[in-house]
């Protein structure tokens, strides 16, 4: 009988390994294969130098404009009983689970020359998001938000009422207490959101290339130079920019962990 629960346990152990292994061997690969040596050259090119500061502009826009729409956004589905709320989560949540390529399909289709908006951008104001520096920010926030949105809710779901009524009884506006008392309170965690959404941003691919295209020193960001680079047969390149992505991902992912995974 006592065997039984050492056999379940190595079985477990065995498929956790394996497990384990699925994940780290791609790692262990691409690290395996990286020009150590040559590492600082190729990530001061001009073409790496483009791609690393364009990404830095678009996924720091992005966070911004998440922040600004998510926040309030958040704040509605936490605090606010209306109907249709789960439907309208849900609906803010797609992006997670959606293809980015389908995103950027559904993006071209609404913001294009031919969208639904994107038509009257370009009557009324001549705007064409379409291909553009600010068509791959708006790309990058639509797959990016719904992390915003989702750790602030938990966010504001957490904190405690009772100091924002404490704030209200002495006289303190709605706004007054958000800004003094909600906000602070939440704060760990709404900065754990961004920093999340800002490292989900600075990965896009899928939806960038598909709505905003792939054009030097206007899209091109580090994930659309990583596929240039391999499609040129230039591996060295491609590795050495992956690095980048898979440092930032790390990182975010082992400090941020424990604010984050709560909110899933």
């Amino acid at each position: 009988m006592r065997r039984r629960p050492r056999i379940r346990r190595l079985t477990l152990s065995v498929a956790a390994a394996a497990a384990v292994a699925f994940f780290a061997i791609p790692v262990i690969g691409l690290l395996s294969r990286a020009p150590w040596t040559g590492l600082g050259g190729v990530l001061t090119s001009d073409a790496a130098v483009i791609a690393l500061r364009l990404s830095l502009v678009t996924s720091i826009s992005a966070t911004v404009l998440a922040v600004i729409v998510g926040l309030p956004l958040a704040w509605v589905l936490a605090r606010v009983d209306f109907p249709l709320r789960r439907l309208v989560r849900a609906v803010v949540l797609v992006p997670l689970v959606l293809p980015p390529v389908v995103g950027g399909v559904a993006l071209l289709f609404a913001f294009g020359r031919r969208g639904i908006l994107g038509r009257a951008l370009d009557a009324a104001i001549g705007v064409r998001l379409p291909f553009t520096t600010a068509g791959a920010v708006l790309a990058a926030t639509f797959v990016a938000m719904p992390f915003l949105v989702i750790t602030a809710e938990a966010a504001f779901r957490a904190t405690d009422t009772r100091y924002e009524d404490a704030a209200r009884t002495l006289g303190a506006s709605s706004w007054t207490v958000f800004r003094r008392v909600t906000l602070p309170l939440a704060r760990p965690a709404l900065a754990a959101g961004a920093v999340l959404t800002w490292a989900r941003a600075l990965g896009e691919f899928g939806a960038t290339i598909t709505f905003a295209g792939n054009a030097p020193e206007r899209t091109t960001t580090i994930p659309l130079q990583v596929f240039l680079l391999l499609e040129a047969g230039d591996a060295d390149g491609a590795i050495a920019l992956s690095l980048v992505l898979l440092t930032v991902s790390v990182a975010v992912l082992a400090v941020l962990r424990d604010r984050w995974i709560g909110a899933l």
